[in-house]
Order: C-alpha cells, then sequence, then structure tokens
C-alpha cells in the first residue's frame, strides 16, 4: 500500500489572514433614556432586595442564646 501524496496550495491559507470582508455588521444601537432608567431601577431593585435579606438574615442567623434564657427564665418563675 502507497499513500499517494498531493501537493497542498498553502496561498489560501496566507490569503485568509489578509482578507477583510466589506460587509460589516449593523451599527449598535444606543438604548433610549427609558430604557437606561428601567436597567437602573431593576438594579437597585436587585441591590435592594440583597442587602434587605442581609439586614433581616444576619441577626436571624446570629448564635445568641438570649431568646432560649429568657424562656428558661419565663418558665423558672412561674413554677
Amino acid at each position: 500500500m502507497f499513500r499517494r501524496r498531493e501537493a497542498v496550495p498553502f496561498t489560501f491559507v496566507a490569503d485568509a489572514d489578509r482578507f477583510r470582508s466589506n460587509v460589516e455588521p449593523p451599527p449598535r444601537l444606543r438604548p433610549s433614556t427609558s430604557q437606561l432608567a428601567g436597567r437602573v431601577l431593576v438594579g437597585l431593585t436587585v441591590v435592594g432586595g440583597l442587602v434587605g435579606s442581609l439586614l433581616f438574615g444576619v441577626p436571624a442567623l446570629a448564635a445568641d442564646q438570649t431568646p432560649a434564657q429568657t424562656q428558661q427564665s419565663e418558665a423558672a418563675h412561674g413554677h
């Protein structure tokens, strides 16, 4: 068995580096004022929700034992 060797023209590779298309993508549309205001409001809402969840969540997750001690002391005073 023999392999047939064919000449591979590498000129197309060199031409591909220099080739520039005359077709350009359309220019990006600038968002309107109302779209910018909507994006800002959505961003502020998300950030406010995260900050609010931290404000309410961090104290709830604190390892403070005062509620358990007050329940025990109330039960002790009741008897």
